[in-house]
């Protein structure tokens, strides 16, 4: 007969990017006296990344726990973004309910339909959260009719239709049943959590069962696993089995169990059924296997996910310029990163190519890879990364390609010229609707090639204006050839140090990357060229010196500032035979072949062969 803690709740809450989330969070952390009196505390605080913070998103699910009315709820707060889904469906193993935020505004976007969309395959029960109502533009109404919607198209059975909604102002920390009669403090919501959750249930005697689903580190017991037992209990110094994804059984002993209350890790003598803990001792343990008895072994079934659907190239530094900035260089301390990296994200996967400086890193998305690579320059690594290239697959004989679903929000005045740049990039239109506020909702399908280097083209063409969303959309038919790349580049043809004077002949030419004052190499590309074809310059060239003054000769240089890239900026802008050379403090773009003679030798016989 099962037993049950009804004394516990797990709970994950997951949303749409910059839905509130993690505000939500700081808010249940606040109001369930977690803080002391005279604390400082910031914002977002469950973000602790500095990259986090930058970027206002959320890329590692974290797990904290507050008390309310003696009941303890174990909260864990996922990623909203699409490239992280990895982290959101190993999260939904670790919890019995789900807490869905959607904003009172902008309503279910394409990750709010995905992570509903796996909470649902778990049968997991959903509360309904309508966050910032406090919105001039909220629409809560409407928002939920389409929240329906979206529960029918995506199958939910009887019991999770009927799902609880309340409404939420997560910045100051209040929620009701009734958007226009918020409570005082997040009460009701808190209620409705404990209500819809099921607390968690085990039988007694069973053998241990603990699934790990995350890992983490501790400068001084080393790796630790973090997860949820499912059976069983388990004790300091605890002798127990690790199942291997190979099948194999390790043996392991226990060194240190950590709990968290709040913000603070404490640590345990001993872990019950239906807890979430982190748990040290248990060697090279990865996510996905199970901590287990190891007189009566019984593994639990290995974390599943979706499959990468976006590769890039990371390579050794072999610019000119290599080793003058970051202290890992070599392909053995690129390759230990990378296996650093596949053994706590399983949503990442490496793999070998024809050179033994270069590894092909496959992912969920560019965003994804983008932040790896930024980690990894942030750490003191030197790399060069290519292009993201989509990954294809045949089926019957004929090649398939991932396809994205895109939602765009627009002002009604580019709606057009959205359209004919997707058009352009095989893009079809699937819906399209006006709320007559002056914005329009776009929704198309698009090969995720066409997606590649779009985002920039398209806060161009509305003036940073528009919102996209894009979420993997399963395989289909390859599109055909996509043109996105209209312009050359400008590329240096010597070693240098760029002068004023140079830059002032070339800005006619393009857009410039570089100012004055910098060191470039042959190979490097300084700009991009306004026509189609790249074009070798030299950036270097100083003003002659003559005994002749002339008043042309000493007008004052004004030069356009260049245009600073981010690191994702400079992925999308890179071409096939080109690559981005990134170090601790320097993005620099080059070609894949230096030297300007050996491109034009190849460039020639590319086109006899065509």
């Amino acid at each position: 007969m099962p037993a049950i803690r009804d004394d516990l709740r797990n709970v994950a809450i997951v949303a749409h990017v910059d839905h509130g989330k993690t505000t939500l969070v700081d808010a249940m952390l606040r109001q369930s006296g977690v803080y002391r009196a005279n604390q400082e505390v910031v914002d977002r605080v469950m973000d602790s990344m500095d990259l986090e913070r930058e970027k206002g998103i959320t890329i590692l699910a974290k797990q904290t726990a507050v008390e309310f009315r003696g009941v303890r709820i174990n909260v864990v707060d996922t990623p909203g973004h699409a490239d992280f889904g990895g982290e959101v469906e190993r999260t939904l193993r670790m919890v019995d309910a789900v807490l869905l935020l959607v904003d009172a505004s902008e309503g279910p976007l394409p990750q709010t339909r995905y992570v509903l969309g796996k909470a649902l395959a778990r049968r997991l029960p959903v509360v309904v959260c309508v966050n910032k109502v406090d919105r001039a533009d909220a629409r809560p109404a409407e928002v939920v009719h389409e929240i329906e919607e979206l529960f029918l198209d995506l199958d939910a059975d009887e019991h999770q239709v009927g799902f609880p909604i309340l409404y939420a102002n997560a910045r100051t920390g209040r929620a009701g049943h009734h958007p226009d009669e918020l409570a005082e403090d997040l009460g009701p919501l808190l209620e409705t959590i404990v209500a819809t959750t099921p607390p968690p249930s085990y039988e007694p005697g069973h053998p241990l069962q603990f699934l790990v689903t995350n890992l983490d580190a501790d400068p001084y017991v080393g790796r630790l696993a973090v997860g949820r037992l499912w059976q069983g209990e388990v004790g300091l110094g605890d002798r127990v089995g690790v199942a291997k994804r190979d099948g194999t059984l390790a043996i392991a002993k226990v060194t240190k169990i950590v709990g968290a209350i709040g913000l603070s890790r404490s640590d345990l003598d001993h872990a019950g059924p239906g807890e979430i803990v982190a748990i040290a001792g248990l060697g090279d343990v990865t996510v996905g296997e199970t901590v287990t008895d190891p007189e009566d072994p019984r593994p639990l079934p290995v974390v599943s996910i979706d499959e990468p659907s976006i590769s890039m190239r990371f390579g050794v530094n072999t610019s000119p310029f290599a080793g003058n900035d970051g202290s890992y260089l070599t392909s053995r301390h690129l390759k230990e990163r990378l296996d650093r990296e596949v053994l706590g994200n399983v949503s990442i996967r490496v793999l070998p190519t024809s050179s033994p400086d270069t590894f092909e890193v496959q992912g969920r998305g560019e965003l994804q890879l983008a932040i790896l690579v930024e980690q990894a320059r942030r750490e003191g690594y030197e790399l060069e990364v290519s292009r993201p290239e989509v990954i294809t697959r045949v089926v019957g004989g004929r090649v398939q390609e991932p396809y994205e679903a895109v939602t765009l929000d627009v002002p009604e005045e580019f709606v057009g010229v959205i359209t004919q740049g997707l058009s352009l990039r095989k893009g079809r239109l699937a819906n399209m609707v006006n709320h007559g506020t002056g914005w329009v909702r776009l929704e198309f399908r698009v090969p995720a090639r066409g997606l590649i280097g779009f985002r920039s083209t398209l806060l161009t063409a509305t003036r940073g204006t528009a919102i996209l969303h894009h979420l993997f959309d399963g395989y289909d038919e390859w599109a055909g050839p996509i043109h996105d790349r209209v312009n050359g580049a400008l590329v240096a043809d010597r070693v240098g140090t760029t002068t004023g004077y140079a830059l002032d002949q070339l800005q006619e030419r393009g857009e410039l990357f570089v100012g004055p004052g910098t060191q470039v190499y042959e190979g490097m590309i300084i700009g991009e060229n306004a026509r189609p074809d790249d074009m070798d310059v030299n950036p270097t060239r100083e003003k002659q010196k003559t005994n002749i003054r002339t008043h042309a000769a000493d007008e004052a240089i004004r030069l356009v500032p260049p245009t600073q890239l981010s690191l994702e900026q400079a992925i999308e802008r890179v071409g096939p035979d080109e690559l981005v050379e990134v170090t601790p403090s320097l993005l620099r773009l080059r070609k894949r072949v230096l030297d300007g003679a050996a491109r034009g030798r190849a460039a020639k016989r590319a086109r006899q062969r065509s």
